[in-house]
């Protein structure tokens, strides 16, 4: 059945699969799956906050704004949350995903390794 499928979709041949770990992306009769189809998975990296987008710039910059703060109340910790995002000029969230290649392509020159910042 599922060569009749390929035959009427040539498109879905030769897949590529983006793992992301999720259980039902690691389960076995998945992974039997993915062989059957003859799709490559390419496993997921570590996960690396230094090289997600929301990560990068914002949480960092975030949780540097939050250090030593205490909230009585969930509705301080929102408006505290939100004067930052406020405070934020608009380059800022712009220039956290244009820096994004610049690290990956490090990542790559590094295999993985740390690097220096500059």
């Amino acid at each position: 059945m599922a060569a009749k499928k390929l035959e009427k979709r040539p498109h879905r041949q030769n897949q590529i699969f983006l793992q992301d770990n999720a259980r039902p992306h690691t389960a076995r009769i998945t992974q039997q799956k993915f062989r059957q189809l003859g799709w490559e998975v390419l496993d997921h990296p570590p996960y690396s906050p230094d090289l997600a987008p929301s990560d990068y710039k914002a949480f960092l910059s975030l949780q540097n704004w939050l250090k030593g703060k205490e909230f009585a109340t969930e509705a301080e910790l929102r408006q505290s949350i939100q004067d930052w995002i406020d405070s934020r000029p608009a380059g800022f969230w712009v220039m956290g995903f244009t820096d994004l290649p610049e690290r990956w392509r490090k990542v790559i020159e590094y295999e993985g390794d740390y690097f220096p910042e500059d």
